[in-house]
């Protein structure tokens, strides 16, 4: 009997202890519905807190970014050309028929400070001959062009104002996949109809990615996601849970669709490239690529690669050298084939610009070539022409 005793305190004892372990858990690790009493809330907290009522993260998100999204109005001359224009005996019977045409087009934009400084994308401005930014207090501005790059596609325009809204710039380095995402933009215009920016929500799909659009420019480390954007986004924003500025929209995926709308294709250019280069713009206006490499390439494809016995159908061949180069003082020659540059792999001749068009003058240049069946590390200063 006394055994029996025993055995049911004992037990008894333990189911207390088990039943104090749980509840003590439950109080202390129950991740608190307030998430804003603290400015250093982790993002996987808000993330628990998106679904919990309808006022939630990414409404508070929305709600204090959205009067920093403009949206913009471009007007660009554009001259058509008449191709028969320098053949005298066509122009004895027709003339010139060459003309200018103005161009209306549209996008998106951020302001980044209280004084009025804007980011969008170089495409958005593109020859504007007039820019005019449009607010969500219902004012429509003139901008000023401050300074434009196509290669990275990243332009700065200026507007006149005090205290005006603006966002708070992220980074980009510390995104994670998966997280949620709001996108904010004037997609097709519609940012004039109510002067609010449209919103979308979606995940970070992917980071690091590489696109070249053939036009001259060239996107590294872009961010993917499936928050719908479309024709007018460009120029965007792309922000966190908590508010933050991780990435400006600037590409869409279409695929095959007829319309050339959204199929949850989504690129940004990371905010901390952004910073990056707003900072020279505003400084100089222009991004200063005038080097001397002296190189011309070309993608290693099938037959480049069983010509040279490679193993793989990677890298970048060389097929010239300018006399007097950066490149030819340090004896790189034709035939040889860049593997990494700066230690990131080289998988085409898109890659090896896409770097080099990132980095500044005075820097150095780390190439890890193949040289008949051997690796070799050559490196080189950037230098002006």
């Amino acid at each position: 009997m006394k055994k029996s005793k025993y055995i049911i305190l004992t037990v008894t004892f333990i189911i207390v202890l088990a039943s104090g372990f749980i509840f003590g858990r439950y109080v202390f690790n129950t991740p608190s519905s307030d998430v804003n009493a603290s400015e250093n809330i982790s993002r996987e907290r808000v993330s628990q807190n998106i679904t919990d009522s309808r006022e939630n993260a990414i409404t508070r998100t929305v709600k204090e970014v959205s009067g920093a999204i403009v949206g913009i109005n471009v007007t660009e001359v554009r001259e058509y050309r008449d191709p028969f224009a320098d053949d005298p005996f066509f122009r004895q019977f027709f003339g010139d028929r060459s003309y200018k045409q103005e161009v209306q087009g549209l996008g998106s934009g951020f302001i980044i400070s209280a004084d009025g400084y804007i980011v969008t994308n170089d495409h958005v401005v593109g020859n504007a001959t007039k820019v005019v930014v449009s607010l969500t207090n219902g004012d429509h501005i003139d901008a000023e062009i401050v300074g434009k790059d196509s290669y990275s596609d990243i332009a700065v325009l200026k507007i006149s104002g005090s205290n005006l809204p603006h966002v708070k710039l992220g980074n980009s380095d510390d995104v994670l996949i998966g997280e949620w995402v709001v996108a904010l933009g004037n997609p097709f215009g519609l940012f004039e109809v109510n002067q609010k920016p449209t919103v979308t929500v979606g995940v970070i799909s992917a980071t690091g990615m590489k696109l070249n659009s053939g036009e001259n420019r060239f996107y590294r480390n872009m961010i993917q996601t499936d928050a719908p954007i479309n024709s007018g986004n460009s120029g965007g924003a792309l922000v966190n849970s908590i508010g933050e500025i991780i990435g400006m929209n600037t590409l869409i995926f279409t695929g095959n669709s007829m319309a050339g709308g959204n199929i949850g294709l989504g690129f940004a250019i990371p905010i901390n490239k952004v910073k990056a280069i707003v900072d020279k713009l505003k400084k100089d206006g222009k991004i200063e690529r005038n080097y001397d490499i002296g190189l011309r390439l070309q993608t290693v494809d099938k037959n480049i690669a069983q010509y040279f016995k490679l193993n793989n159908v990677s890298g970048a061949i060389v097929v010239n050298v300018e006399k007097g180069s950066a490149a030819d003082s340090e004896g790189i020659k034709p035939e040889d084939i860049i593997l990494y540059m700066n230690g990131e792999k080289i998988s085409s001749d898109a890659d090896f610009w896409g770097l080099i068009l990132d980095m500044n003058i005075g820097e150095k240049v780390k190439l890890r070539i193949l040289r008949s069946g051997k690796e070799i590390d050559v490196e080189f200063d950037l230098k002006v022409k």
